[in-house]
């Protein structure tokens, strides 16, 4: 496949469905003018054009996107609309207080809903279903793991629930934790139709379109320069290759493998309900979930950090972390052994130096960001709480304690290099020294303050 459609198997999966052939829009014509101008066509940036169109159908909205919408992760991430946010709870409550954070633990289990009811209401078909996610225990240490965070869940809200292990588990499961915060989602075919609903009630989507900086009043792109009263800028990892943010973000990549369709014969032996996220709770994530076609997407880190905050199409794409994947998948699910690997992929996701995404607005320039791989549903939130801020408007949600926060700047190279690397070693050590001492990692809580559960 080339092009767009060899970006991932979500967008490839568009074109082979007939529902997207994914021909860019058109780029912008020369200078214009628009009450909002938002930098970046992923989920971000059309989210908050969408709430701000709910909000005042009057306003002129131009979304400026260096490729087309969903090509960066908004179009190949892992498909998780969950309630996960990148900084715990207790960690914000340390931080911000206990009722910040039981609010945002709220707002992130109401996004899961208000995702699904957005999309139905704009007439998307994203394969919306609200099955939970399913954690595997598969040691006794994650064991311990697994209830101790159901244990604690109910302290913020959460309604976690924990269970035995038994057949039709993934292997070696002694117990599962279970949250139904989370649904699975086509997320291409998410961004890519809020794309189409946006430019069906006249927002200009304005695709091939690269911005190369901003200021209040205006966005400079390599085809025009859009004067606007107010600025959105919401590129996520890329935002490393922008002059204005590259120290602000850090792109770390994660990666994704899908496999044919299984048969139901092996979804019996697998377990896994339609709408059902899994994964357990080692330390180098891992994600997965059921498509709507039967096919089991399953993705993970372990993708090294390039100098420079480099971002290419050739890492997109590494050949000892998809066979990682495919261990790793055999080793959960043994019955897709002999199943065929259909589509390999992966992409840059944003994170910042603490670990915390942010909402900013300085009342002319707007940004959000820094999901660490949970952003499509925190996404939305992000679109509805910048949609507030623009307009002026005092909700619940611009009192959240994301918004106005201040993550510190990357650390110049060779130190980010050699961090960030370091940080990647050091998850997979964890790993490996709870299989071999059956305790908690070491490692693990040293390296917790660098990645906001302090």
């Amino acid at each position: 496949m080339t092009g767009y459609r060899g970006v991932s198997f979500w967008l490839d999966q568009l074109v082979a469905s007939g529902r997207d052939d994914l021909t860019p829009r058109p780029p912008l014509d020369g200078d214009r003018s628009a009450d909002v101008c938002i930098i970046g066509g992923g989920l971000t940036g059309l989210w908050t054009a969408w709430y701000l169109h709910q909000g005042d159908p009057s306003l002129q909205i131009v979304v400026v996107e260096r490729e087309i919408a969903g090509f960066g992760a908004s179009g190949r991430n892992g498909g998780w609309c969950s309630a996960l946010f990148p900084r715990s709870a207790e960690s914000i409550a340390q931080h911000d207080g206990r009722e910040a954070a039981l609010a945002m633990r709220a707002a992130m289990r109401d996004t899961v809903d208000e995702v699904g009811r957005a999309a139905a209401e704009a007439d998307i078909d994203c394969d919306y279903v609200k099955g939970g996610t399913v954690l595997y225990a598969r040691s006794e240490v994650q064991d311990r793991a697994a209830r101790a965070e159901v244990a604690s869940s109910s302290d913020w809200g959460d309604d976690m629930t924990y269970r035995d292990g038994r057949r039709g588990d993934a292997t070696d499961t002694l117990g599962v934790a279970w949250t139904p915060d989370c649904a699975r989602v086509q997320p291409a075919a998410l961004v890519r139709g809020l794309a189409a609903a946006l430019e069906a009630r006249g927002v200009v989507i304005a695709e091939h379109t690269p911005a190369v900086s901003w200021a209040p009043g205006r966005v400079v792109t390599t085809r025009g320069t859009v004067s606007a009263g107010a600025v959105v800028v919401a590129t996520e990892g890329y935002g490393a290759s922008l002059e204005q943010t590259k120290r602000r973000i850090l792109p770390l990549y994660s990666l994704m493998i899908a496999t044919a369709p299984l048969p139901a014969s092996a979804w019996e032996r697998i377990g896994l309900e339609h709408g059902q996220t899994f994964s357990d709770y080692r330390h180098l994530l891992v994600y997965g979930q059921r498509t709507a076609d039967d096919r089991l997407a399953f993705g993970g880190r372990g993708a090294r950090y390039h100098w420079g905050s480099s971002i290419t199409p050739g890492y997109d794409r590494v050949p000892r972390v998809f066979q990682h994947l495919r261990r790793s998948l055999v080793e959960l699910f043994p019955v897709v052994a002999d199943a065929p690997i259909t589509h390999t992929w992966g992409g840059p996701l944003g994170v910042p130096r603490d670990w915390c995404a942010s909402v900013t607005w300085d009342g002319s320039v707007g940004s959000a960001g820094g999901y660490v791989g949970d952003g499509l549903s925190t996404t939305n939130l992000a679109g509805r709480t910048l949609a507030d801020l623009v307009r002026g408007v005092s909700t619940p949600l611009t009192a959240l304690p994301w918004v106005g926060h201040r993550s510190p700047d990357w650390e110049p190279e060779p130190l980010r290099f050699l961090g960030a690397n370091a940080g990647l070693v050091a998850t997979d050590l964890a790993d490996r020294e709870e299989r071999l001492t059956g305790r908690a990692s070491l490692a693990a809580r040293l390296m917790a303050p660098l990645t906001g559960d302090h």
